[in-house]
């Protein structure tokens, strides 16, 4: 991860269909864990996508959220990512996020709520 505040080299550019087929949406988090079989910290959450259903993700955010925090949020994730295998969980989508100054991962959400499910574009 680059010093926060540098400016890191660009990725490649991809074509608007490969970007497009990623398919973004905003949940809500429904249940969080301490998920203390992980190999780094990280919490256990399920996350209401709406039409899509529940799915698990396990999200490394413990150093910025508490349990109490992260119930009830919006957050954007990645929901075709295809599953992974975690300390026995298993991982169902990817919670979308930044680092601060800190190297501590802010989630992205929406500024307003939205429906559940609602494709990011």
């Amino acid at each position: 991860m680059p010093e926060y505040g540098s400016v890191p080299e660009r990725v490649g550019e991809v074509s608007p269909d490969l970007f497009s087929a990623l398919d973004l949406r905003v949940g809500t988090v429904v249940e969080v864990e301490d998920f203390p079989e992980a190999r780094k910290p990280a919490y256990r959450l399920r996350i209401d996508f709406g039409p899509l259903g529940i799915m698990n993700s396990s999200a490394q955010l413990t150093e910025r959220y508490a349990t109490d925090d992260l119930f009830g949020r919006q957050v954007v994730a990645v929901v075709n990512i295809g599953e992974r295998r975690i300390a026995g969980f298993t991982s169902e989508c990817l919670v979308l996020g930044v680092d601060d100054e800190y190297g501590r991962v802010v989630c992205l959400r929406p500024d307003a709520p939205v429906a559940n499910g609602r494709r990011v574009y």
